[in-house]
């Protein structure tokens, strides 16, 4: 596992001593060790390594990583390129297209957006092969809702997109009235006619940015 550094590692060392924390350590570990575990243990914190604490102006919540071949690689909603686009990231895209009107992209990696300060957290890192949330209820929760009232004494506007009900209970760890908070059903094809398409995060995000003397993120992937 890559350690965490910067402002990520200030905000976040006292957890690094917790006793949770160091059961989570072993466990995963040992996971790693004996089966098949996504993403690649370097991986795991990418989303803290390309936005940094005091960039992030964007926050996406997910759940926990993709479970197939190849997939996960440390952000939320993100894939390798050359790996087919998931059903999900196909209706993140089709809402973009129909918010902002950017053409679709042909693969599914998002660092582009992690790079321009868009934090792509899932509320759990690391996942077992083909076996979604196996994960679950080890520890990562509680280190990532730390990250995430972390973000929340940010004294600075962020914009907090949740989508899906897992991501919508984490709002009651958000009290800073300079934020944004978004809410909208989750992508998946399950949800996404409930009420996803037609919510226009992006246009929403960015006229939020700019009211408040930010840059806006350039959505568009090439």
């Amino acid at each position: 596992m890559a350690g965490i550094s910067g402002g990520w590692y200030e905000a976040l060392k006292d957890e690094f001593k917790k006793p949770y924390y160091k059961k989570l350590f072993e466990t995963v570990n040992q996971e790693y060790r004996t089966r098949k575990i996504f993403p690649p243990a370097n991986d795991i914190f990418n989303a803290f390594h390309l936005t940094p604490l005091d960039k992030v102006k964007v926050v996406i919540l997910g759940q926990d990583p993709y479970h197939n071949n190849g997939q996960a690689h440390g952000l939320c909603f993100s894939v390798q390129k050359g790996v087919e686009v998931p059903p999900s990231l196909v209706n993140i895209y089709q809402e973009l297209h129909d918010d902002l009107g950017v053409k679709i992209p042909d693969h599914g990696c998002l660092t582009k957006w992690a790079s321009q300060g868009v934090l792509m957290l899932n509320t759990v890192l690391t996942v077992r092969a083909h076996q979604a949330n196996s994960h679950r209820d080890i520890g990562w929760e509680q280190f990532t809702d730390a990250a995430i009232k972390a973000l929340d004494r940010q004294d600075r506007p962020i914009v907090f997109i949740l989508w899906g009900s897992p991501a919508q209970r984490k709002k009651a760890m958000l009290h800073n009235p300079q934020h944004l908070i978004l809410q909208a059903p989750h992508p998946s094809p399950l949800s996404a006619f409930r009420g996803f398409f037609g919510s226009r995060p992006f246009s929403q995000t960015n006229r939020f940015l700019q009211e408040h003397g930010g840059e806006p993120v350039d959505w568009e992937i090439e």
